[in-house]
């Protein structure tokens, strides 16, 4: 499933967990270029075939989109953010058809979930559901961030690796 680097597994390393279930998709396939351009980070994204959004890790919900529920930003107990955007201009439904879980400063466990989102709204709207899942760049605790190559995304399965800096 995953081709990533031997390494030895360690406390350097995060595995962050598919927080949703769909297919996966490479940040070039996101069609909004703030996120397939990697101008905010490297990650993947998820078309989702339900709408629930589960923690991907063990943390901290640092920011909920209050008015729009479509994005949050977790921090993990090592302080790495990460951002998971549902859908690509869902901040235009004002919130219609989301539905938070949690609110900020919630500490929250793996599989958790967070946001419940009707995927009828978003295509009724004429919006894609597509999801990026995103490590933003300048985080120095960061060395590398490893994606999975599977292209069906299962929660509960280790979807992104972190590895942080020895320092």
């Amino acid at each position: 499933m995953f081709e990533f680097a031997k390494k030895k597994k360690s406390a350097r390393l995060i595995e962050l967990e598919a927080p949703l279930k769909g297919k996966t998709l490479t940040l070039a396939e996101v069609p909004d270029p703030a996120f397939s351009g990697g101008t905010i980070g490297k990650g993947r994204a998820i078309l989702p075939s339900e709408g629930k959004v589960t923690a991907p890790c063990p943390g901290t919900v640092v920011h909920i989109m209050e008015k729009s529920k479509h994005a949050l930003l977790l921090e993990h107990e090592t302080g790495i953010l990460i951002l998971i955007h549902v859908g690509i201009e869902t901040v235009s439904l004002k919130g219609e058809g989301f539905y938070s879980c949690v609110s900020a400063g919630d500490k929250v466990s793996t599989g958790q979930t967070l946001l419940e989102f009707n995927l009828d709204v978003i295509a009724k709207a004429g919006l894609s559901p597509i999801t990026p899942i995103i490590i933003p760049d300048g985080q120095d605790l960061i060395e590398s961030v490893e994606l999975s190559d599977d292209m069906a995304s299962r929660v509960n399965e280790s979807f992104i690796r972190i590895w942080l800096k020895n320092l």
